[in-house]
Formats: structure tokens, C-alpha cells, sequence
């Protein structure tokens, strides 16, 4: 006999007869529903075309307000909002880093063409 059996054993059993309560305790389960604060956050630091990444956080944090107070249709609207501006940013921030690289190439490449035309031309003129 192991040492429970044995207290079960000594204790006998239970006093209370009478019915046996019990309590049901709900928990709801709150959805995840993203805010972007974080893509916001990095496009007005870093891709920030016509401000759009900025607006994009101001949405951003009007949704997690509207989320403390439990609005989900405010939240949602503002997060979807906040979204759509995300991408915008993200698109035209890199269309612009892709630009100027490709200005930046193409202009050193005539730049390393330069003394090679003005030593032509000056040929030319003697």
C-alpha cells in the first residue's frame, strides 16, 4: 500500500454528503487582430514617400486604441487602412531606392566616360 492509499485509508471517507457545487467560469478567447504598428513604425523611419509611412502609423495607433476599448470594427477599419498604406509605402520606397540606384550606375558610368571625351575633343581642336 503506497503512503496515499494509506492516508485514504485513515481519513476514511469524505464528512460532506450534501451536493456538490460546482462553477463554470466562460473565457473568452480574444481574436488576434493585427494593428501594423510595427511595419508603420519602420516605413515613416526609413520609406517614407509623400509621408505615407507616418499616416500609415497614425492609423496604426488609432486601431490599437480602438482595440483597448474593444471596438473591433473601429480596430479592424483603422488596421485595414494602416495596411493598404504599409504597402503603398513600401512600394514607392523601394521604386525610389531602385531608381536612384539605377541614376547613381548610370552616372558614374558617363562620369568614367568624361575624361575620355574631353582628351577626344581636345584632340580635335590642336
Amino acid at each position: 500500500m503506497n503512503r496515499e492509499e494509506h492516508e485514504v485509508a485513515i481519513l476514511g471517507a469524505p464528512q460532506n454528503t450534501g451536493p456538490v457545487m460546482s462553477t463554470v467560469v466562460n473565457i473568452q478567447t480574444e481574436t488576434v487582430m493585427p494593428d501594423h504598428i510595427v511595419w508603420s513604425l519602420f516605413n515613416a523611419l526609413f520609406l517614407n514617400p509623400c509621408c505615407l509611412g507616418f499616416v500609415a502609423f497614425a492609423y496604426s495607433v488609432k486601431s490599437r486604441d480602438r482595440k483597448m476599448v474593444r471596438d473591433r470594427i473601429g480596430a479592424q477599419s483603422y488596421a485595414s487602412t494602416a495596411k493598404c498604406l504599409n504597402i503603398w509605402a513600401l512600394v514607392l520606397g523601394l521604386l525610389s531606392i531602385i531608381i536612384l540606384i539605377i541614376i547613381f550606375a548610370t552616372g558614374s558610368l558617363m562620369v568614367s566616360h568624361l575624361p575620355y571625351d574631353i582628351m577626344k575633343s581636345q584632340k580635335g581642336h590642336y
